[in-house]
């Protein structure tokens, strides 16, 4: 059957092209995607080309489909796994799949599987490792951004803390301590204070920090410190870093001069971990959750700290299949809400020109719907976009989503696919 993706050619090279997809094999599913959220990752993926790690050197000849975060529906079920996916079944997925030592990934790897695509052909090794996932609930976008809140997780669960004489670690953020969300208030920072503030083991105190304040702005509006307090029990506060004489140490004046028990940086940016590691306290853990593309990108630690406070940093790079489930749990018990993450939404023709400009493009996550042509736009442009070209299924888009609180939801998407011609 045809289909329309875009894929990696090249280093800076995406296409949106039209293909044929083989028959699908006994051991292999087909899918119909519906949407996708991009990936910082994969703006990364785009600009290095055969020099990112996940990324076949074959790539030219094989071109791989982008895209890694999508949900959509089972079409076509090979004989091997009929017995536990039926066609017209919703689906997610946990893309970091680590088969048998490799760093194969949807989104990178393969020539037909991934997000930014019509349709697809999930592969035997998903299903061997139980990375395809039924998805029972109302919205598509909630199971495409499962996956990057399951990143978050994964960096929550993968936190430690010791105890001084004996030699066992204590795993997760540290219960009623100080956490702080180091360049936090974009997408995957907002994901982890969503996160933060309505897990099980959770702080006592959410310090929130960036540069730009408007991103700072929105996540208050989102987040008001003041509701937090009331209904959750924990102080949060929201700071411009950039408007600080001496950010470190008002930082930890902030915390009574302890320091921070957890510490997330999410900016590969030399002086936001510098930063990162002075404000740690007493066996602080500092989680490095920014890959950079740069090879030899590296920063100061303070290392006194390390041998005499027990200070520790460590990275996670994604979550694993059982953060995948925590999340669409937590999203289905309405405990968080992936929404905050969106900020755009646009069609699979936008996907290309989106994803090579990402850091270009301010705000939140990017929603693309592979069945749909549009462009690319903002939540908050919705409006205009409908008084712009006298087009009122713009303008109800804009009533939904201000209806609730500036953020996607369940109607809008449900509007979106109902009223925005598809092409296949």
């Amino acid at each position: 059957m045809k289909a329309r993706a875009v894929r990696l050619h090249a280093a800076n090279d995406l296409r949106l092209d039209t293909f044929e997809l083989p028959e699908i094999r006994d051991d292999e599913i087909l899918v119909k995607v519906v949407s996708d959220s991009i990936c910082m990752s994969t703006y990364k993926c785009a600009i290095l080309g055969t020099e990112h790690k996940r990324v076949h050197p074959d790539v030219a000849e094989h071109p791989a489909i982008m895209g890694h975060e999508f949900a959509g529906d089972i079409v076509k079920v090979g004989a091997k796994h009929q017995d536990k996916f039926k066609p017209g079944m919703k689906f997610t997925l946990q893309p970091a799949l680590n088969y048998k030592g490799t760093m194969w990934s949807p989104g990178y790897s393969y020539e037909f599987f991934g997000g930014d695509a019509t349709y697809c052909i999930i592969p035997a090794e998903v299903m061997e490792l139980g990375c395809l996932l039924e998805y029972k609930g109302r919205a598509y976008y909630e199971a495409s951004l499962a996956e990057p809140m399951s990143c978050s997780i994964g960096a929550f669960n993968a936190a430690y803390h010791t105890k001084m004489g004996v030699y066992h670690h204590e795993m997760g953020i540290k219960k009623g301590g100080k956490l702080a969300i180091m360049a936090g208030a974009g997408p995957m920072g907002l994901g982890a204070l969503t996160y933060a503030l309505h897990r099980d083991v959770r702080p006592s105190m959410v310090v929130v920090t960036d540069v730009n304040e408007d991103r700072l702005a929105r996540a208050e509006a989102l987040f008001p410190p003041a509701e937090v307090k009331e209904k959750d029990g924990i102080d949060l506060y929201f700071v411009n870093t950039a408007n600080m004489a001496d950010p470190a140490a008002e930082l930890r004046e902030l915390t009574g001069g302890t320091g921070f028990d957890d510490v997330f940086c999410y900016a590969p940016i030399a002086p936001v971990v510098e930063l990162s590691s002075a404000v740690l306290g007493r066996d602080g853990c500092l989680n490095f959750f920014a890959g950079p593309t740069d090879k030899q990108f590296s920063a100061k630690m303070n290392f006194y700290d390390v041998h005499y406070n027990s200070t520790h940093v460590m990275g996670t790079t994604g979550g694993n299949t059982a953060d995948m489930i925590e999340s669409l749990e937590l999203t289905a018990a309405k405990r968080i809400d992936p929404a905050v993450m969106v900020t755009h939404i646009g069609g699979l023709n936008a996907a290309a020109e989106t994803t090579l400009n990402l850091p270009k493009i301010p705000g939140g996550k990017k929603l693309i719907y592979t069945h749909l042509t549009m462009p690319l736009i903002a939540l908050t442009d919705l409006r205009a976009k409908g008084e712009q070209d006298n087009d009122p299924r713009y303008t109800a888009l804009a009533d939904i989503v201000d209806a609730h609180n500036g953020l996607w939801c369940p109607e809008a998407e449900e509007y979106l696919l109902a009223n925005f011609n598809p092409e296949d």
